[in-house]
């Protein structure tokens, strides 16, 4: 079941509120989705760290958004497929010692062939799911000091049809590009979702939400995709909008699923399997070596 947010379904960019005063963290931001992220956050006066694995793209991707007109907002380095990158980029963040009100883990990589991270991760889970939990577990104290923070993770359709392989996280065994792709989407909101559960246990002023931009590509089927710019929709909704509460999920209304206005999605029992999430997490901290900071024992 999936229902319109409080705008009717015709939610988009322009009916952002202004973002004066709060700081986001947008990971793969030089392109695509996180460009138009970053352009839109900026034109409502948020700061934006334009976190960039590529500092050469980073500084191109600034330096456009400078002639637009945007504003408040710096480029800084960050590899997802290296745990040593995450930590270094949190510890820079964490010793300028600034609230962030908005961490956008939007970054991703799709279908290649297998590879591993610097740490020997399966390259898809290794970025698009490890490389954003160790980054959140790290920036935690700072987002505990934001006002209203929110953790927004960027998923796909492509979910639905995942498993988590715990017998093969990393494809030594059996590695087809698709289902990889499959296991880290899944592994994108299983993450989200206890994420926010374990937020609301412990009481901290911090919210999990999930989107998924639908098919959104500079080229394609026009009657199928959408541009990038619209495709960011979803996240940004998750991001700002006001009448959004932790633990939901945002993706396009159209009829295919692809395309539209953000609309509140229901994820479906795979991804709200409470024991697969549990053992996801510990895992995930295992692989890492990260550990949320809950003040809650049993959260830890």
């Amino acid at each position: 079941m999936s229902t319109s947010p409080a705008t009717g379904g015709r939610w988009t960019a322009a009916d952002m509120p202004d973002q004066t005063g709060r700081t986001a963290v947008v990971t793969g931001a030089n392109s695509g989705l996180g460009f138009e992220t970053c352009r839109a956050l900026a034109a409502r006066n948020a700061t934006v760290i334009m976190a960039v694995r590529d500092l050469g793209k980073g500084r191109a991707a600034l330096a456009s958004l400078r002639t637009q007109g945007s504003g408040r907002l710096e480029v800084a380095r960050l590899d997802l497929a290296d745990l040593d990158s995450v930590r270094a980029f949190a510890n820079g963040l964490i010793e300028r010692g600034k609230p962030l009100d908005l961490l956008v883990n939007n970054a991703g990589i799709g279908m290649p062939p297998r590879t591993l991270t610097a740490q020997g991760f399966e390259s898809q889970f290794g970025v698009n799911h490890l490389g954003h939990f160790a980054l959140t577990g790290l920036l935690l104290p700072l987002l505990r000091r934001g006002s209203g923070a929110r953790v927004v993770t960027v998923g796909s359709g492509a979910f639905r049809g995942g498993s988590i392989h715990f017998d093969d996280l990393h494809g030594e065994r059996s590695y087809r590009p698709a289902a990889r792709y499959r296991q880290s989407k899944l592994a994108n909101v299983l993450f989200g979702l206890e994420l926010d559960r374990r937020l609301r246990t412990d009481g901290m002023p911090v919210a999990s939400l999930l989107a998924h931009p639908g098919l959104a590509l500079r080229l394609g089927n026009k009657l199928v995709a959408q541009p990038a710019e619209r495709g960011a929709w979803s996240q940004l909704y998750a991001a700002t909008a006001r009448d959004v509460e932790g633990g939901q999920f945002f993706g396009p209304g159209g009829r295919t699923g692809m395309r539209g206005h953000p609309i509140l999605l229901e994820p479906g029992p795979r991804a709200t399997d409470p024991e697969t999430a549990r053992r996801l997490w510990a895992v995930s901290t295992e692989l890492t070596g990260v550990g949320y900071e809950f003040s809650d024992a049993r959260l830890t």
